[in-house]
């Protein structure tokens, strides 16, 4: 992925991950955009920016990213990059019969949300110079958390939805996915506060640092996910799944 003078869509850029590495995309000297459902965040995301947007879009509407992708090519033609961020994380008990709201709201977020924005926004991307698509997931597409069953089976799908976009748009579209371990953000109650989890700034400084790579990896993998990723082929994936239960046990605690 070219470092600087693209025009960068970020979708959930207005907190943590999102709003991390716009900030360092927007230093390293490119435009961005950062998209999201509250206004207020956006603003303070891009206060003082020059050549920093915000556009809002409500990621759960097949009419609203119809309307924002119109919206956002109009405003912003020279777009070449979009990195599909936005997410939402839900704990749940899979034990016992529940009412599934929030677990059909994920996938309605993590899953279809990604899928229709790139629907709406490939055939303009593959028409751009240096074009790139990149997916975020997470480790727990690799090992799954159980406690956030429906999270992690939505990150594993964009995983494999990522290995097929990568191989429809070669030669046209650069596609690579980022999977972040757990991270100090807002994404859970308490978490921007969890010892256990890596600083956030230490973790965008990280993925800059990929991302500069040449090529740029097809995975953008910090250290600390990688035990995450690598379990199985190494043969660490039962055990690797008894203690990341226990890890996030004990940090709730």
């Amino acid at each position: 992925m070219k470092q600087s003078d693209n025009t960068i869509l970020i979708t959930g850029g207005g907190s943590g991950i999102g709003e991390a590495l716009a900030h360092r995309l927007h230093d390293a000297g490119n435009t961005v955009i950062v998209a999201g459902r509250r206004r207020d965040a956006l603003d303070a995301a891009i206060a003082g920016r020059e050549n920093m947007h915000a556009m809002t879009l409500d990621i759960d509407s097949v009419e609203a990213i119809e309307t924002f992708a119109a919206d956002l090519i109009a405003a912003h033609p020279a777009l070449n990059v979009v990195i599909n961020n936005a997410g939402v994380m839900r704990y749940e008990d899979l034990s016992t019969r529940r009412d599934l709201t929030d677990a059909e709201a994920t996938i309605t977020t993590n899953l279809l949300g990604p899928i229709r924005l790139t629907n709406a926004l490939v055939d303009h991307l593959k028409a751009q110079d240096d074009a790139a698509i990149v997916n975020v997931t997470s480790g727990l597409a690799f090992v799954p958390l159980v406690i956030a069953a429906t999270y992690s089976a939505t990150k594993a799908a964009i995983h494999s939805y990522t290995l097929s976009l990568r191989d429809a748009l070669a030669g046209s579209v650069e596609v690579i996915e980022l999977a972040p371990p757990a991270v100090q953000t807002d994404l859970t109650p308490g978490q921007r506060e969890r010892a256990a989890y890596q600083p956030l700034d230490d973790f965008a400084d990280e993925v800059m640092a990929l991302f500069g790579q040449t090529p740029t990896p097809k995975e953008v993998l910090v250290e600390r996910v990688k035990p995450l990723r690598n379990a199985e082929a190494e043969g660490r994936f039962d055990a690797t799944l008894e203690q990341l239960t226990a890890m996030v046990k004990g940090a709730q605690h």
